[in-house]
């Protein structure tokens, strides 16, 4: 099963603090653990919302909005995507994780779908298509 672990961002993380050469080398040997075990298939930090953008859908209707975005303890600094066998597994890895931030922190790790959590709706057709499309993904890796 695949996993999507996220990072909450901090005050610290959305002011646009970098991570201290402690913490870089903590989680740099964490992420080597992850890939020599199988675990990790790709992970990275996100700069600050105050560098991004959101777009609002709202039927046809598109409104783009600059960051920086209020909340911070709903945004996201960062994210790993791992291939385990179970969330159980999950919570194992991610119990073994370096904090994130210099302050209490959540990290939460959900589920990816797969083709068969899809149900009906996702036919045959579409996913031979869906494949296609992670096969010329992959190859330009």
């Amino acid at each position: 099963m695949r996993v999507m672990v996220i990072v909450k961002a901090s005050k610290e993380s959305e002011a646009g603090v970098l991570p201290d050469k402690e913490l870089l080398t903590q989680m740099t040997k964490y992420n080597e653990q992850l890939v020599k075990a199988g675990v990790m298939l790709a992970g990275d930090g996100l700069q600050p919302t105050s560098k991004g953008k959101r777009v609002r859908f709202s039927g046809d209707k598109r409104t783009v909005i600059d960051g920086p975005f209020t909340e911070t303890k709903e945004l996201i600094a960062g994210y790993w995507l791992w291939q385990v066998r179970s969330m159980a597994e999950a919570v194992e890895w991610l119990k073994r994780c370096p904090n994130p931030h210099h302050e209490e922190t959540e990290v939460e790790i959900r589920p990816v779908f797969e083709a068969g959590d899809l149900g009906e709706n996702f036919s045959p057709e579409l996913r031979e298509r869906d494949q296609r499309l992670r096969e010329l993904i992959a190859a330009k890796k």
